[in-house]
């Protein structure tokens, strides 16, 4: 194994200022915590910041991209090639995140780590790291080569972030079939059964969730050795894009920049990282609670509080991306409310 650059720890959170933060919140013209969770997360983004005053105006969006050779099995309602097609479609504007991109002046960063048809799509960054995984029904889903290249092509959309100033990170995936290996990997390290998070994914009859809950199943029998192993449990069931959403979750805690998960796939990528590398939690903040059934599970897992929940099942990193307006107006009511004494109101007695 190369360096594990994944394992350095996470920048640490500025106390100093959380704790001017906090003391701000609890002056503003309010009754205290009455604007609840919103409190919460400009106290929050002021110590990872280091700024008492946060904001999340230079947003990024990273949308990575893999095809999983367990589409083989049949798990999936969608061919394939879809995959492929997406892609274009995020380049031209035509898909979800691309018109939120655009409404959020967020810049959007597309990502092929490997997919089935060889494409040469500007715009996109092709990393080729193969066509798509292997079926992990029969075989682990990457070489330990493909997983490091996955998690650094992670970390470089980081790294392209952080040089354009990005104040908020956001994480989408796009990939037939990769509800099933996030179904999966959680499986694995949560030690529960495949029927406890499988769900519809792009739109599955009851039959042919069954039919994917059982091919888990065999799947985790298969790869039983890895069972509760974060790495290993990636590298057995996960996808290209996955690893890569694992590399960019780690990578932004260590660089000092605030991650925002979007919907099961991400969350799942959450877990891995955090389970990973513990110090990195501080910095993911969770968009929504979608209807995939597992995404409650793994939530309540990272005891994440999510900001959203409209029912979304979409991907892409649409349901985060709904949550940026919420994360700015946070900030704008921290930042602009007056405290009692600059507007000369009176405060509840001491």
């Amino acid at each position: 194994m190369t360096h594990a650059w994944w394992l350095g720890a996470a920048r640490e959170i500025n106390q100093n200022t959380r704790e001017q933060a906090l003391a701000r919140q609890q002056q503003l013209t309010k009754p205290t915590g009455s604007l609840g969770q919103l409190e919460a997360v400009a106290v929050q983004l002021a110590g990872l910041q280091g700024r008492v005053k946060p904001k999340v105006d230079n947003v990024w969006i990273a949308m990575f991209a893999g095809d999983h050779g367990v589409v083989a099995e049949g798990v999936s309602a969608y061919p394939q090639e879809v995959t492929g097609q997406m892609l274009h479609n995020f380049i031209m504007g035509g898909a979800a995140i691309s018109v939120l991109a655009k409404q959020l002046s967020a810049q959007l960063d597309v990502v092929d780590l490997g997919t089935v048809s060889p494409l040469n799509l500007p715009g996109v960054r092709h990393l080729n790291l193969g066509a798509g995984t292997t079926n992990f029904a029969q075989a682990p889903a990457m070489t330990q080569a493909q997983l490091e290249d996955a998690l650094a092509g992670g970390r470089d959309s980081v790294l392209r972030a952080k040089a354009a100033g990005t104040e908020l990170f956001v994480g989408g995936e796009m990939g037939i079939g990769n509800t099933t290996v996030a179904s999966a990997v959680a499986c694995s390290l949560l030690n529960c059964p495949a029927s406890l998070l499988v769900g519809p994914g792009t739109g599955l009859d009851a039959q042919g969730i069954n039919h994917k809950a059982r091919v888990i199943e065999q799947a985790l029998q298969l790869h039983a050795a890895q069972a509760g192993e974060a790495l290993g449990s990636l590298r057995a069931l996960g996808g290209f894009e996955v690893a890569a959403l694992v590399g960019a979750y780690l990578a932004c805690a260590q660089e000092g920049i605030a991650a925002l998960v979007d919907g099961f796939i991400c969350t799942v990528a959450a877990l891995v990282a955090v389970r990973l590398n513990p110090s990195c939690r501080p910095w993911l903040f969770f968009g929504h609670r979608g209807a995939e059934p597992g995404h409650r599970h793994v939530l309540e897992t990272l005891e994440a509080e999510p900001l959203l929940e409209l029912g979304l099942r979409l991907g892409e990193g649409s349901g985060a991306a709904l949550a940026v307006p919420l994360l700015r107006l946070a900030c704008e009511l921290h930042n602009g409310m007056a405290t009692f004494a600059e507007a000369a109101v009176a405060d509840r007695p001491a």
